[in-house]
């Protein structure tokens, strides 16, 4: 029961779509009618708005983070905390309040893992940033970042996170999945230049 709960909470926190939340609140449009239609901070800065984009950043990390510290300090269990952060990618992703039409959970995701494991969770940063330098695609660093989890899970020797982040990265390359066509078909645009 105490999982049970954890999961469903997770879900609730990571269910909060807090850029359509911010961009209402700053009169900016119904972000779902704006670029991608996405709810994440990508899409929030094509409204041209940066402060909004970085807090939509944060806070999209932040509830994941929460979930997982919240449950893990609360119930003084590592499978809860697991539990909640999974939930919190799957809120973010596929929202309730939204008829499950989300975010694609790359905030969500390294807000997760930080909270799990800083370490890895600052690795799979960092290997986002170097894959988006070397790329200037978004997606291919969210994809990148996504799939190095697991492998740094075991070369950190944190084996009991290894199933929670394949988890978490078949959510991020699922959400992507449009974006992984794109980038077959070289139309996947580059960071400043429009879709072509």
């Amino acid at each position: 029961m105490t999982l049970l709960l954890w999961t469903v909470l997770g879900y609730l926190l990571g269910s909060i779509p807090f850029g359509v939340l911010i961009t209402r609140a700053m009169n900016l449009g119904d972000l779902r009618q704006i670029g991608s239609g996405n709810i994440g901070a990508t899409n929030v800065l094509r409204t041209g708005n940066k402060p909004a984009a970085l807090a939509t950043l944060l806070l999209d990390g932040g509830k994941g983070a929460v979930a997982v510290l919240l449950a893990r300090f609360i119930a003084g269990d590592d499978g809860a905390a697991q539990l909640a952060g999974l939930a919190a990618m799957a809120g973010h992703c596929f929202p309730v309040w939204l008829k499950f039409k989300g975010g694609k959970g790359v905030a969500t995701f390294l807000g997760t893992m930080l909270a799990l494991a800083w370490p890895i969770g600052l690795l799979c940063c960092a290997t986002w940033l170097v894959a988006f330098y070397l790329s200037k695609i978004s997606s291919v660093g969210a994809i990148v970042a996504a799939a190095s989890v697991a492998p740094w899970t075991l070369v950190l020797g944190r084996t009991d996170l290894t199933i929670v982040a394949l988890l978490l990265t078949l959510i991020v390359l699922w959400r992507h999945k449009d974006n992984i066509n794109r980038l077959r078909a070289g139309t996947e645009p580059k960071v400043g230049k429009k879709k072509a």
